[in-house]
């Protein structure tokens, strides 16, 4: 949740002035090479950098740390005109590491490591990622296996982590470790890894179906050696403060397929518009017609709970199943309106070079990360019905 329940006011003409500056960055510095880095799989690491020199990473940090201390509202702005534009793969970077890990270390974090990482991470100078998942343990996270058991004056981490975002350039791991293996979940805690420690490593570049320019990677932790001060929080209390914290993760993957949707949608009736079949436009057609109404509609009401979800976290008051209720809804919608699209696109929506086609893969991984679907029924279900 935010730190403070203190919430500026937004100017209008500022935010509007501040989008345009997103877009004209995503022209400029993205949107000439995205296609490229998506064929390569890669996206060069100097691209944090620029990011950061243009003022689009964790905006909501304080100004002591080089953040702009505005709202959450300007944070879920990069990522909502990020996603409209199609650049989803670094969409959910930026969601990594601006809305999960630096919120991690200002919300729990000492003010030593808020001094130290907090700068790095808003200028660029340090990507961040959240080692959470396992080979063994995705959405269940109560059973991982990595263990970091302090001895002496230090805790020695060894285990594995898989589908970690950002894996491949981030400079700071938040990685969840049993410091009591035989507690479950009140044995685990958190810890800032510095990944140029001796017995960090990561993997391969893991190839999926989408994200492709989206670096996800399997790391590994051969008897790392981790400074006392590099637990973040309390000993014991990293499940509760990964709980804390998810809320606001699963509001930016809504933010995500929200506009996604609307990207795609809108790229999607320019098409049937140009497109002819049987002597006139598509977008004449009855079925197509009905579709982008049916497309449209549910955006615009699943922006309406977005919205109402945005303004309730900022005041400090999106619970656990409300945030999972907006991150089921928004990312099914995301789900649908591409599918609808590509399938108005007809033989040319299976092609790549279409962006819908990317829009279509893109979306699948958006009902599984941040906890799947499934246990967001379940989540849902539990506030209403018990266990």
């Amino acid at each position: 949740m935010p730190a403070s329940s203190a919430v500026p006011v937004i100017d209008p003409a500022e935010y509007e002035l501040f989008r345009d500056n997103i877009k004209r960055f995503l022209d400029k510095e993205i949107a000439p090479h995205y296609e490229k880095w998506e064929k390569a799989s890669w996206m060069p690491r100097e691209i944090w950098n620029k990011l950061g020199e243009n003022g689009l990473l964790a905006v909501d940090q304080p100004e002591q740390y080089g953040g702009a201390g505005v709202p959450y509202q300007y944070s879920a702005l990069i990522l909502e005109e990020t996603a409209r534009a199609g650049f989803c793969s670094l969409c959910t970077g930026l969601s990594v590491h601006s809305d999960i890990v630096t919120p991690y270390v200002l919300h729990i974090g000492n003010q030593a490591q808020r001094d130290y990482w907090l700068p790095k991470l808003i200028s660029g100078e340090c990507v961040g990622g959240i080692g959470m998942t396992e080979p063994g343990a995705g959405s269940d996270l109560a059973n991982i296996r990595t263990s970091a058991i302090r001895t002496g004056d230090h805790y020695v981490l060894n285990g594995s982590k898989t589908f970690i975002s950002n894996g491949q350039h981030a400079g700071l791991i938040i990685v969840a470790a049993k410091t009591d293996p035989a507690a479950g979940a009140k044995g685990v805690s958190l810890f800032l890894v510095d990944t140029s420690l001796p017995g960090y490593a990561k993997g391969r570049n893991l190839e999926k179906i989408g994200l492709h320019s989206q670096d996800t990677s399997e790391l590994f932790f051969d008897n790392v050696q981790l400074p006392l001060d590099a637990l973040l929080g309390e000993e014991g209390k990293g499940f509760a403060y990964m709980m804390q914290e998810l809320p606001r993760e699963r509001l930016n993957i809504a933010v995500q397929g929200v506009y996604a949707a609307e990207g795609v949608l809108d790229a999607t009736i320019r098409y049937t518009t140009e497109r002819r079949a049987f002597g006139a436009p598509l977008s004449q057609l009855q079925n197509t017609r009905f579709t982008l109404a049916q497309c449209k509609t549910e955006i615009e009401c699943n922006k309406a709970f977005l919205n109402q979800s945005i303004e309730r976290y900022t005041h400090g008051k999106l619970d656990v199943p409300t945030a999972a209720m907006v991150k089921l809804s928004c990312t099914d919608l995301q789900g649908r309106v591409a599918d609808a699209c590509l399938q108005m696109h007809g033989g040319y929506g299976y092609m790549v070079e279409y962006p819908v086609a990317r829009a279509y893969v893109d979306a699948r991984i958006q009902r599984i990360y941040g906890g799947a679907n499934e246990i967001m029924k379940e989540v849902i279900a539990r506030s209403l019905v018990g266990r």
